[in-house]
């Protein structure tokens, strides 16, 4: 696993994240920072949309915009969103918080254009559903299949790593401390439930994703808006020190590095949304939409959704509810010596428990089961499209199915603490594939995003009919 830590740590030190920030900008520039300056446009487009009665469209065709979005969220808000956050404010200062901000910003454009060049490439299965992805626009856009089939592999290998192994050992975990389960019979029911799940395809899918990641997402960020809101008081503190730390080259107190915070923030940005991942733009590609720059819109709402909601929420809990001393943290980050109790997930838990006691625990570990769940679901499905575009042999396609089960209950039962390097390095070479495709298709992006954007100018008052 040496080897592996040492990837992982080369990728997401420098390298990566610099890409990660370039193509953000790139788009940004491109599209006159859309992401600020057209906010009440991708906003009408797509919380405003979910107002309006749509008008019926093909059956068949494809899964709603919503499940789109929806499975999309699944598979990106996992417990990277819980425990992620607070492991990297706890290595890397309140300062974290901003620069994920950062990145998250300069992520919804690049997300926007995965998706555009997602359902611009898409193709009909043999089920005559749409499908497409990475996979689509690194081999029709770019001509060239064998990056298509490149990131197809580092696909199938991160959604049994990081989308299976991890999540499920998530799940138990938090079933096993919580209600004293056996990780092995959680392990066994899981699998068997993803299993019926992912059988009835993207149409399922969609539909328990549209069901359940709302319900998540409404009981972790309502609990924390509930803590942020007792300890409200502390809220314009905790803001002057994401700022604060973010910028000092070594702040008051002894406290983080700059550098420090910039590298812990902005990998965690991109850990809990994926733009510039690609993987997500699988199941965009899958919505009921005319236009590729319409569905650019939910992707715009889905890194701003995934990082500057519900991270956000997760960094104030443990800023604002007095869990966490920067000043105290520091030495002990620097020594490697962190308290298994102030890092990851349980230090979330000790933020939401100083206004709901022992229920804090349960809010938690439901919500950090619920993500789990919904990324093993969202996960399962990008591993199957993996599958499908190196070769379209049924035997394959069963051979994952299979695979895909069994290593829920290894992850259940086993210890995954080293998968997580694996894990880096994987959704690392995933990036490195396709963040060079998204630049060179770029104008080709840009131009249907403006295309689009024109034409809703003309049709003066028609807004709601258009999208």
């Amino acid at each position: 696993m040496a080897f592996f830590q040492w990837l992982g740590d080369f990728l997401w030190g420098g390298p990566l994240l610099a890409a990660f920030l370039a193509v953000g900008l790139w788009y940004s520039f491109g599209s006159g920072f859309f992401q600020l300056f057209g906010l009440p446009v991708w906003w009408r487009a797509t919380v405003g949309s979910l107002f309006r009665r749509k008008k019926s469209r093909q059956e068949g065709r494809g899964v709603t915009q919503l499940q789109a979005l929806s499975t999309a969220l699944a598979a990106t808000i996992g417990t990277g969103s819980i425990a992620g956050v607070a492991t990297a404010i706890a290595y890397g200062g309140p300062g974290a918080v901003f620069w994920m901000w950062m990145s998250a910003l300069l992520g919804m454009m690049t997300g926007c254009g995965e998706k555009i060049l997602a359902v611009r490439h898409r193709e009909r299965g043999a089920d005559g559903r749409w499908k497409g992805g990475p996979m689509q626009y690194m081999e029709k856009g770019l001509r060239l299949p064998g990056l298509a089939k490149l990131f197809a592999l580092f696909c199938i290998a991160e959604t049994l790593t990081g989308g299976n192994l991890a999540q499920a050992n998530s799940i138990a975990g938090a079933l096993s401390a919580a209600g004293g389960l056996s990780p092995a019979a959680v392990g066994i029911v899981l699998a068997a439930v993803t299993a019926i799940v992912l059988m009835g395809g993207i149409k399922r899918i969609g539909r328990i994703c549209e069901l359940l990641v709302p319900a998540m997402a409404l009981l972790f960020v309502g609990g924390g808006l509930a803590v942020i809101a007792a300890n409200y008081q502390a809220v314009p503190q905790a803001f002057a020190e994401i700022v604060g730390y973010a910028f000092a080259p070594r702040a008051v107190a002894g406290g983080y590095a700059m550098g420090t915070a910039l590298r812990y923030g902005v990998a965690r940005g991109v850990f809990t949304n994926e733009a510039g991942v690609g993987m997500s733009a699988i199941a965009h590609a899958c919505a009921d939409v005319d236009e590729p720059a319409q569905q650019g819109m939910w992707g715009i709402f889905e890194v701003f959704f995934a990082t500057m909601v519900i991270c956000t929420v997760t960094a104030l809990v443990i800023l604002t509810s007095g869990v966490y001393d920067p000043a105290a943290m520091l030495p002990l980050a620097e020594g490697g010596a962190v308290p298994r109790e102030l890092l990851g997930a349980p230090l979330t838990v000790a933020g939401f428990a100083t206004l709901f006691g022992e229920a804090g625990e349960w809010i938690v570990s439901v919500s950090l089961i619920l993500f789990a769940f919904t990324s093993l679901i969202g996960s399962g499905y990008y591993g199957r499209r993996g599958v499908e575009t190196l070769t379209p042999a049924r035997w394959a396609q069963g051979l994952y199915q299979l695979a895909f089960p069994a290593f829920i209950v290894l992850g259940a039962v086993g210890d995954v603490t080293a998968v997580w390097q694996v894990v880096d390095v994987f959704s690392g070479l995933l990036a490195a594939v396709n963040l060079p495709a998204l630049l060179l298709l770029s104008p080709e992006a840009l131009y249907l995003l403006r295309s689009w954007l024109e034409g809703q100018k003309k049709k003066t008052g028609n807004w709601e009919e258009s999208t």
